[in-house]
């Protein structure tokens, strides 16, 4: 069975995201073993260009310390490329039938992912170009796992 974990900044603050987390990961159960890693958030006083650079390097590092070597790793970035539901699918289901077994999908911080940890993974992911809310990034990975999962399986969620 295919091991997936979500490396992420921070965790879910609102009760209604955990309770949506919640039901992704209990529907994934099935389909893969799941592993969600929440990294303590680096917080500071002020918030200028330096200071976001400072965060976002320390985050990164503390990303850095968490990667599994030999697992596959997917960066969720703006800068990443674009992909439907169908070609998600299809992507994750060229890696399982290329032998990959481990997969990492990196949830940076607020204000993003630091370049070490953009040039550490294997690939880079948009999840959208819309702004999201940082936390609810979570919900909408689970949920596209979970339809990535039902559209391999030729399952009716997916429409």
């Amino acid at each position: 069975m295919v091991k997936i974990e979500i490396l992420c900044i921070g965790k879910l603050k609102e009760k209604y995201l955990n309770q949506a987390c919640d039901e992704y990961i209990k529907r994934l159960t099935p389909f893969c073993k799941l592993k969600i890693t929440q990294i303590q958030e680096y917080r500071c006083d002020s918030l200028n260009q330096s200071q976001i650079k400072k965060i976002i390097e320390e985050e990164g590092n503390r990303i850095l310390k968490k990667l599994n070597k030999t697992s596959f790793k997917i960066a969720l970035c703006i800068e990443g490329l674009l992909m439907s539901s169908e070609e998600l699918a299809q992507k994750s289901q060229k890696l399982l039938m290329g032998g990959t077994s481990n997969i990492t999908l990196i949830i940076g911080g607020s204000h993003g992912l630091s370049q070490k940890v953009k040039q550490a993974s294997n690939f880079k992911l948009s999840m959208s170009p819309l702004t999201f809310p940082h936390q609810l990034a979570r919900v909408i990975l689970l949920e596209q796992i979970y339809r990535a999962f039902t559209i391999q399986s030729k399952k009716t969620y997916h429409k």
